[in-house]
C-alpha cells in the first residue's frame, strides 16, 4: 500500500486489511510523501512495515519497492483510499488457486469487485477494457454492482486492488517503473496474456474505493505517454502495423482536444518524452518481446474494438464506436 499526500481514509484502509478473514496478511506501507499524521498513527500497528524511501517513487516504483520487503507468497496491491471488506482478500487468493472464472490456463492476476466508497452497491471497476490503441477505462463504472455477480476473464486489473502470486510478479519483473503513474496496471495485465496467464475478475471480493475522477494537466500526460509506451514495447510487427491508422488518427484527435481543453503542451511532452527515451524504448520493448511466449494473433483477442469509455463526461458517438469494432475485428485477422 502506499501513502502519498493527505490519504485521508488511509487509516481505515491499512485497518481493513489487517482485519482480513482467511488469509495471514503483513502490510508494506511505502510512503511516498505523506502529507498527514496517518504513517505515524499506523506504523507502530502490529503487522505493519513502513518503507520510506525519500522520495515519490509513483505507484509503479512505489508498489515493486513494497513488494521487495514483503514476506508473503501472494502479493496484493491495494490503494490507500481502498476499504477492503474482511473476505476480499481471502477471495482473490482463492481465485488464484482455484481459477473459478471459465477459461483454459492458470490465473497469474485476480482483481476485485470495486465499488464507489459513498455507493457501496455501485461498481468503480469490474476488471479495465483495453482499446486495441492502448486507452483503458474503468470497467462498468457507474452500473449496479448486481450486473457483475459472475467471475471472469479480464483484459486488465485493476491496481485499486488486485493480488498476484509473487513468483509470478518477480518473474515479470513488476510494474513499468518508467511510467510512474497511470496504466502500469494494464501493462502488467497484457504481459501475463502474452506469458499465456489468465487475468480473472472476482465478485465475491468487494473493495470499496474513494474514486475521483481528476482532471489535470499532469494526469493527462502520463495517462497519453503511457498508452504510447505501452504500445510500442508490447506489440509486435504486425499488430503496430495493423493500429497504425486508427492509432494515428486517435493522436490527432487527441491533439485537437488536448488544445481545446488546455493541456496541448502535456500532450506534446508526452511525445517529446518518447523521443529522447527512444533507446529506452527500445530496450524495453527487447525485453518484453524475448519474454513472450504466446502469439500477438493469440492473446490479442483480450483487447477491444468498441470505445464504451467510462470516463466522466467523455462519450465516443455510436458510428466511430461500429467503425472502430468492424475495423478491429477485420485488422486483427489480417495481423
Amino acid at each position: 500500500m502506499l501513502a502519498w499526500r493527505d490519504e485521508p481514509v488511509l487509516v481505515e484502509a491499512v485497518t481493513s486489511v489487517l482485519d482480513s478473514e482467511g488469509v495471514e496478511v503483513d502490510v508494506v506501507l511505502v510512503d511516498n510523501g505523506c502529507t498527514s499524521d496517518a504513517v505515524e498513527r499506523l506504523a507502530p500497528l502490529p503487522g505493519v512495515t513502513v518503507v520510506t524511501p525519500g522520495e515519490n517513487l509513483g505507484f509503479a516504483g512505489g508498489c515493486n519497492l513494497g513488494a521487495r520487503h514483503a514476506r508473503g507468497e501472494v502479493l496484493a496491491f491495494v490503494n490507500g483510499d481502498a476499504v477492503v471488506r474482511p473476505g476480499a482478500l481471502r477471495y482473490l487468493v482463492d481465485a488464484l488457486t482455484n481459477g473459478a472464472a471459465p477459461g483454459e490456463g492458470e490465473v497469474a492476476m485476480a482483481t476485485a469487485s470495486v465499488r464507489l466508497y459513498d455507493e457501496p452497491a455501485t461498481v468503480n471497476s469490474v476488471g479495465n477494457p483495453v482499446h486495441f490503441t492502448g486507452l483503458s477505462w474503468a470497467g462498468g463504472l457507474g452500473e449496479p454492482a448486481s450486473a457483475h455477480d459472475r467471475p471472469r476473464e479480464v483484459a486488465s486489473a485493476s491496481g485499486a486492488a488486485t493480488v498476484i502470486a509473487r513468483e509470478r510478479f518477480r518473474a515479470l519483473g513488476g510494474f513499468c517503473e518508467p511510467m510512474f503513474a497511470y496504466c502500469e496496471d494494464t501493462e502488467l495485465s497484457l504481459r501475463c496474456w502474452q506469458r499465456g496467464w489468465r487475468v480473472v475478475y472476482e465478485p465475491r471480493a468487494v473493495v470499496l474505493h474513494r474514486y475521483e475522477f481528476s482532471r489535470n494537466p499532469q494526469k493527462f500526460y502520463l495517462l497519453e505517454r503511457n498508452r504510447l509506451l505501452l504500445v510500442l514495447t508490447l506489440y509486435g510487427p504486425g499488430m503496430l502495423l495493423a493500429v497504425a491508422a486508427p492509432l494515428l488518427a486517435l493522436e490527432l484527435a487527441t491533439l485537437a482536444l488536448a488544445l481545446r481543453d488546455g493541456w496541448g503542451r502535456q500532450k506534446l511532452a508526452g511525445w517529446w518524452w518518447l523521443l529522447r527515451h527512444r533507446r529506452l524504448l527500445r530496450e524495453r520493448r527487447r525485453l518484453v518481446r524475448g519474454q513472450r511466449v504466446v502469439p500477438d494473433a493469440t492473446w490479442s483477442r483480450v483487447l477491444t474494438g468498441d470505445l464504451d469509455l467510462a470516463v466522466p463526461g467523455l462519450t465516443v458517438p455510436g458510428p466511430a464506436r461500429r467503425l472502430s469494432r468492424t475495423y478491429w475485428a477485420l485488422a486483427r485477422r489480417l495481423a
